[in-house]
């Protein structure tokens, strides 16, 4: 059976740290699985391909069951532990979409799909949570059950709101969960956690506004939406500048401006803006969306035209809770030596969902120095894959250890 912590130099760091032996043996394979995810990217529920080869390893691992479709395309495998107690059960969830964008990476195992490309290194999440899979499954040195869950459509379906509809949490009898995601731009194999509230919620912005077009050469026979919704633009940035507390996060970005008409000698009819409010609390998220409506009526009733709003609110505010995350932290220095504070990220992230169900946190691993998520030119980093199966594997037999 491999040691619990060997040990491992680590050159970009200098420094010698603790790696499970069992994951530099399974690293080749663990990133030959992560590189076919990425030349093969699929977005939203649509991870056919790679829920099918999720199931089939985890069946391949010995997982006491596997069950695929939850949340649609989302697949769950149970490992059981030594003991027949029933023991606690704890759930380590890892994402699966890519993100409609062309790589640019150059990459011998860049996407072969244009316009599609695994630009958040979620193929890398999936590829870790499965070599902790099949760790746990090898060794089960723990007292209770592990879920491990492979979810669809983080980048914008809500793929885990989903998956807890579809009763992932009580079917599974799942008592608390934990997510993890790389960070570019910071010491590879590091980790860095927060509790409380960690990431954005994500609330989107749809506003029509209405006029009286007309010839650009007669302004006073028009009622310009233009102006109006150029108005809007300018004015929607005083809810984060007056009118939430200084010391609350918000943040307004209006993300498109397009008008019904596109030439230089007419008025247009309608004027159509697009953008995003970024809050951490569900007070400042009230008043942001109360005040885009105030604001956007007024600038609408100030000029004679109409204004319609949509404010949807999209995925929540995510929330570390206290507990879990000192557990996670704890984890996290058994594998790296260190776990750092993390900063607020304004940024969204559908393990929220999860993490209303149930108590839980969500880890950041460094990524080295890459291209930022979201780019074109961005890569996981193979070489955190060791470190990040081993925090999985701390997780749960940290939380259930054997007695």
């Amino acid at each position: 059976m491999p040691s619990a912590k060997p040990e491992c130099y680590d050159q970009q760091k200098g420094r010698v740290v603790p790696i499970r032996n069992r994951f530099h043996e399974l690293k080749d394979d663990i990133t030959a699985w992560r590189r076919d995810f990425h030349a093969h990217p699929e977005l939203i529920f649509d991870t056919h391909r790679t829920a099918g080869i999720v199931a089939d390893k985890l069946r391949a691992f010995g997982c006491d069951e596997v069950v695929e479709g939850i949340g649609r395309t989302g697949v769950v495998g149970v490992i059981k532990g030594r003991s027949d107690s029933a023991g606690r059960v704890v759930g380590l969830r890892a994402d699966m979409d890519a993100l409609p964008i062309d790589e640019a990476t150059g990459l011998d195992y860049a996407s072969t799909t244009p316009g599609k490309m695994h630009a958040c290194g979620h193929d890398g999440h999936t590829a870790m949570l499965l070599g902790a899979a099949q760790y746990l499954a090898e060794t089960r040195n723990f007292d209770g059950t592990c879920i491990v869950i492979f979810q669809p459509a983080e980048e914008g379906g809500g793929g885990g709101r989903v998956m807890c509809e579809d009763g992932l949490m009580d079917r599974f009898g799942i008592q608390e969960v934990y997510g993890m995601h790389n960070w570019p731009g910071h010491d590879a194999g590091t980790f860095a956690i927060r509790p409380g509230p960690f990431f954005a919620a994500t609330d989107l912005l749809d506003i029509r506004f209405e006029g009286r077009g007309g010839h650009a050469a007669k302004p006073h026979e028009t009622i310009d939406p233009v102006v109006m919704a150029s108005q809007a633009v300018q004015a929607l940035q005083t809810i984060a500048s007056r009118s939430a507390d200084p010391t609350d996060q918000v943040v307004v970005s209006v993300t498109s401006f397009q008008t019904s008409s596109n030439t230089f000698n007419v008025i247009p009819q309608e004027a159509h803006l697009l953008g995003t409010v970024r809050t951490l609390s569900n007070d400042v998220r009230d008043l942001a969306e109360d005040r885009v409506y105030a604001i956007c009526n007024g600038i609408a009733a100030a000029f004679g035209g109409t204004v319609t709003v949509r404010y949807e609110r999209n995925y929540p505010v995510m929330v570390n809770h206290d507990r879990e995350t000192a557990f996670a932290a704890e984890a996290a220095r058994a594998v790296a030596g260190n776990c750092e504070d993390a900063p607020l990220i304004m940024g969204g992230e559908d393990f929220a969902y999860m993490l209303e169900e149930r108590p839980g946190a969500y880890i950041l691993v460094g990524n080295g120095d890459t291209a930022m998520v979201h780019h074109p030119e961005y890569n996981f980093n193979d070489e955190i894959i060791p470190q990040g199966c081993s925090w999985w594997v701390e997780v749960v037999e940290q939380r259930m250890p054997l007695t």
